[in-house]
């Protein structure tokens, strides 16, 4: 592997750390926002917490439009105007609808980001180094998650009446620096080949990537596998392995219950025992191990596969979720909750966080790769702003019947892990080692047109 592709690579997964940063620094803000504008829990969870999500849901789903059509560069480049956007309108907001807004602004970025930029490095890396160099941008949205939570904590130690507001704003610095990198990077070879049809540029390419008779090879690949033709929908029968595999995966990361333990890690903690200084402090230890437990999952993901981090993830999510439940059924301990909160978060990190955005990005075929990362991104934050939506009512209730939701909630997730582990074992093939032209070959029905 060539320098330029590390640099590239390196380049594209600052997406990710700008996705974690901007999905994770409303948490410290959480509290104050809630307070500063005397919000009701429905309006809390439906405008504050979760209208980003839905913003990514939309910028996933429309993310492969631009991308497909205009190419991965320059929709990785608008990503990062977007960021910074967002981090200054959210920042500087004067009450809860502008707020809202921007927020919003930034899960447009960071939907089209999780369509954007795994399909541009799963296309520009050799198969015996894709998986590794895909689960950058998925180490580098651990990282953002956690310099957000040790942001979080540092900004809120310096206190303020407004700290909340440097919490978010300082995101314009990343976004500044990604911006001006990415306008370096190339166009993705083929994109460049199969989409504009031009092969020359695409060789080019090519040849910062591999040796020169390598390159020709790979561009005869690419070539010889191009579906021809009218364009074809992705939701066509020759592709229902794929998208039924991208769905399933999707729907299970966040069933785990993943995205609701990352967004309310502090009042979690809280329910459980610690104070709110206490709990912002420990939110970092949960970033911690999610980012160390990253590194060992790129580590072994083109070396075990991914189906198999698949199922050790799966087995850590039963025992790590149903520690939890047993926690705060039982009233246990602080730190008897934190140690299997950061159980789950290892057990994640190595398995599906390692995983879901190289799979769904090595599925499908390169005519519909962008549509697929867009509905397997669309799936995963529908299903995101859905829990994230029905979360406080139940983290706020007083109620005596929901006082306990916080056990049920997690046994449910559990639930769902042991059919995650069950799908994974009878269905979910290995891709590991494979080129995409090969992966297209086995998963794609060439009877159906």
């Amino acid at each position: 592997m060539k320098n330029k592709t590390a640099l590239w690579t390196f380049t594209a997964a600052l997406a990710g750390f700008l996705f974690g940063f901007d999905t994770v620094v409303i948490s410290g803000a959480n509290q104050p926002i809630k307070e500063l504008w005397s919000l009701s829990p429905l309006f809390h969870g439906t405008f504050i917490m979760s209208m980003a999500l839905w913003g990514t849901v939309i910028g996933a789903l429309f993310g492969g439009g631009p991308s497909q059509r205009y190419g991965r560069k320059p929709t990785l480049v608008a990503i990062g105007i977007l960021y910074f956007i967002s981090a200054v309108g959210s920042g500087l907001a004067p009450n809860a609808v502008s707020f809202s807004f921007f927020r919003f602004i930034g899960g447009l970025a960071v939907g089209a980001s999780s369509v954007a930029a795994p399909a541009f490095i799963s296309e520009i890396a050799t198969a015996a180094k894709r998986g590794r160099l895909v689960a950058q941008y998925q180490f580098n949205i651990v990282l953002g998650i956690f310099i957000a939570f040790l942001s979080n904590y540092l900004i809120a130690q310096i206190g303020g009446t407004h700290d909340w507001r440097w919490m978010l704003g300082v995101e314009a610095i990343p976004a500044l620096v990604y911006i001006l990198l990415v306008l370096k990077v190339p166009e993705s070879p083929r994109w460049l080949a199969t989409v504009k049809k031009d092969t020359n540029a695409a060789l080019g390419v090519l040849k910062d990537i591999y040796d020169e008779a390598d390159a020709t090879t790979e561009l005869t690949s690419i070539l010889n596998h191009q579906e021809v033709g009218a364009r074809t929908s992705v939701f066509n029968k020759k592709y229902r392995t794929p998208i039924m595999l991208a769905f399933l995966l999707a729907f299970f990361n966040q069933w785990s219950g993943v995205n609701f333990i990352f967004y309310y890690a502090p009042q979690i903690l809280e329910l459980s025992g610690f104070a709110t200084s206490e709990s912002l402090l420990s939110s970092i230890s949960i970033g911690g191990i999610n980012l160390i437990f990253t590194l060992i999952g790129m580590r072994l993901i083109d070396k075990l596969g991914r189906k198999t981090l698949l199922i050790y993830g799966s087995i850590g999510y039963i025992i790590s979720l149903v520690g939890v439940a047993i926690a705060f059924k039982n009233v246990a301990s602080p730190g008897v909750t934190l140690f299997f909160l950061c159980m789950f978060i290892a057990s994640h990190a190595i398995g599906q966080g390692a995983v879901i955005w190289v799979f769904i990005a090595e599925i499908f075929p390169n005519k519909v790769r962008a549509y697929g990362q867009a509905f397997g991104s669309g799936v995963h934050w529908v299903m995101a702003a859905l829990i994230t939506l029905i979360t406080p009512m139940f983290l706020d209730s007083k109620d005596g019947v929901l006082q306990d939701a916080p056990w049920i909630i997690f046994a449910f997730f559990a639930g769902m892990m042991v059919l995650q582990l069950i799908w994974v074992l009878i269905k979910v093939p290995e891709t590991k080692g494979k080129s995409l032209e090969q992966l297209q070959g086995e998963l794609t029905v060439d009877n159906y047109n």
